[in-house]
């Protein structure tokens, strides 16, 4: 691998020696950016997470609000220009509104746009109070929606209750992107601990932990998921089965991350470095914590980003076979619940919308655990 000059290097010297003198994050960093596919991937997930943080605000509409007029009402195209009295464009955002006929065969209603009817849209909008931040504080504005209160906005469709897809897609992000990272945090935290003493000790504490692992790795995967779930009380509350579906899922997804830390704490164990400080009189935990765990930091980042989108996967399996979380919790494995009905396939195609952004968020998680996991050794040639 050669990596080219660049105003990030440092200033002077040939571009090998750049290379020796630069840190190990500097060296990530040179080749991370790199995987061009990866660098995009996490601008795409920057916009997830940023939309999760502040769905509250971003929403058009409350994720509960619904209007029976509207069941199942397909998209509106949002239009930022409108034509004034003399034909000259402005800047007025609205959407068209709709002309609902009854299908004599079905009975059923039937929504086609109508371009003669216009409702206005606006931006930085007032509504009603809504908590922001699970009730820190409380906001009367949100950064888009319809000017006047009632008006159909749909931008990405109604479900059968009438609620708006788009507010309740972008409130859905919060609840399974977390689940991904709070599952993968403490699969983390005790793929750390019980993979380091593994490899760290070895003898029966290793073959101990490793045929837990070897346990746990047995059993099928997707039918002990079910049993967990579906053993939870019904009479809990949202939350709390928000929590204890984290908790199952990270019970489960430790034993990879663990064999990994393990394979490096053995490999690292004998390492001359290690041996020096065990000689200078160093205690364990700082061997551990100051020598060893440094050098292979950037491993443990690319495989916990190669993990969280297992974790969104299992957390949206489980919710859309109704043995995860329920309403009126709103994830994305919640949201796909509507979609399971073959009305929802082929009359409401925009049911499935969640289930895009399931694929775009694991898609950029993938592509940016396998980027980190390309610099994770930036020596290697």
């Amino acid at each position: 691998m050669t990596i080219s000059a660049d105003l990030d290097s440092p200033a002077g010297g040939s571009p090998a020696t750049r290379r020796d003198s630069a840190s190990q994050w500097r060296l990530m960093w040179w080749q991370f950016r790199r995987h061009r596919l990866a660098v995009v991937s996490s601008f795409v997930l920057l916009f997830i997470a940023f939309v999760g943080i502040f769905c509250e605000f971003l929403a058009p509409l409350s994720p509960n609000a619904f209007s029976p007029r509207y069941t199942y009402a397909p998209p509106q195209r949002l239009h930022f220009f409108d034509r004034d009295a003399d034909g000259g464009l402005i800047w007025r955002p609205y959407v068209n509104g709709y002309k609902i006929t009854i299908d004599p065969q079905a009975l059923r209603r039937v929504f086609t746009i109508d371009e003669t009817v216009k409702y206005p849209v606006g931006f930085f909008v007032k509504s009603e109070p809504y908590p922001m931040w699970g009730g820190l504080f409380t906001l009367e504005t949100r950064l888009m929606g319809p000017v006047k209160k009632g008006d159909p906005m749909f931008l990405l469709g109604a479900d059968r209750l009438g609620r708006d897809m788009l507010s309740r897609i972008i409130y859905g992000t919060r609840i399974s992107m977390s689940i991904g990272l709070v599952g993968v945090a403490l699969s983390l935290l005790l793929g750390i601990i019980l993979g380091g003493i593994s490899g760290y000790k070895g003898g029966m504490v290793d073959n101990v932990i490793q045929r837990v692992i070897e346990f746990i790795l047995s059993l099928p995967t997707t039918p002990l998921w079910l049993g967990l779930a579906a053993a939870m009380p019904n009479n809990w509350p949202p939350l709390r089965i928000y929590f204890a579906i984290t908790l199952i899922l990270s019970l489960i997804g430790w034993t990879s991350l663990a064999r990994v830390i393990r394979g490096r704490f053995l490999s690292l164990r004998t390492e001359d470095f290690v041996t020096a400080a065990r000689l200078d009189g160093a205690s364990e935990p700082r061997i551990v914590f100051r020598h060893m765990a440094p050098s292979f930091v950037s491993h443990i980042i690319a495989e916990v980003s190669l993990a969280i989108p297992a974790m969104i996967l299992a957390e949206t399996a489980l919710s859309f076979l109704g043995l995860g979380l329920q309403p009126p919790i709103v994830s994305w494995g919640v949201l796909l619940q509507e979609a399971q009905n073959i009305r929802s396939i082929v009359t409401a195609p925009w049911l499935f919308a969640p289930g895009v952004a399931v694929v775009i968020a694991v898609l950029s998680l993938n592509f940016v655990g396998d980027g980190l996991r390309d610099a994770a050794d930036p020596y290697r040639q």
